[in-house]
């Protein structure tokens, strides 16, 4: 794994960043998920860069989650998307069977509701389960982008456990990257590519 290392990369640096790298292989037309909606912010951008012949699900277990995200969409008036008001380590049951290995991109951005309740934050074990599916569901060429937050309650124990989801995984199948900052509370950004074996 290669780690680039950023100076003041916050949580909003970061997400710039996961949004940099997924629009150079990100192409018109293409199925892409964002595993966590939140407020919508990575889920309007999937369905700005596929364009109207592509197609974007998104995930997350609040329903204000999934209100905040279905306004955000109608207010920038893209219409490809399909929310489902359920975790996201049931996302292999909800994408239809014929997306299943030509997903070009998949974006997580764990932890909590931006606004919203701190108590409800994204799980280590429904996350593993997640990412599991996800690099089933990914193309060959295609990535998934992780950002974990190990500064807020509970975030640690997710961040570990995904990093070391992420450092078993085999590297002649799977090229992996980070962005992180020398801080073991501050965000911290994996790029996940599958490898075109």
């Amino acid at each position: 794994m290669d780690a680039i290392e950023e100076e003041n990369e916050g949580p909003m640096r970061l997400t710039e960043c996961a949004h940099d790298i997924l629009s150079s292989v990100i192409q018109p037309g293409d199925i892409v998920i964002d595993a966590t909606a939140g407020n919508g912010v990575d889920t309007q951008f999937l369905a700005e860069q596929v364009g109207p012949d592509g197609r974007v699900f998104a995930f997350d277990i609040q329903q204000d989650a999934i209100d905040q995200t279905a306004l955000r969409l109608m207010n920038a008036d893209l219409a490809n998307v399909t929310l489902f008001c359920v975790s996201h380590s049931e996302m292999f049951e909800y994408i239809p069977p014929e997306y299943h290995g030509f997903v070009k991109a998949i974006m997580f951005n764990l932890g909590y509701l931006p606004k919203g309740d701190k108590r409800l934050i994204t799980q280590p074990a429904t996350s593993i389960a997640a990412l599991e599916q996800a690099v089933q569901l990914l193309a060959p060429g295609a990535m998934l982008t992780i950002l974990l937050y190990p500064g807020h309650f509970g975030g640690d124990a997710e961040a570990a456990a995904v990093e070391e989801w992420c450092q078993e995984l085999d590297d002649e199948e799977f090229q992996l990257d980070s962005v992180m900052v020398d801080d073991p509370v501050a965000p911290r950004l994996y790029i996940l590519r599958k490898l075109d074996v």
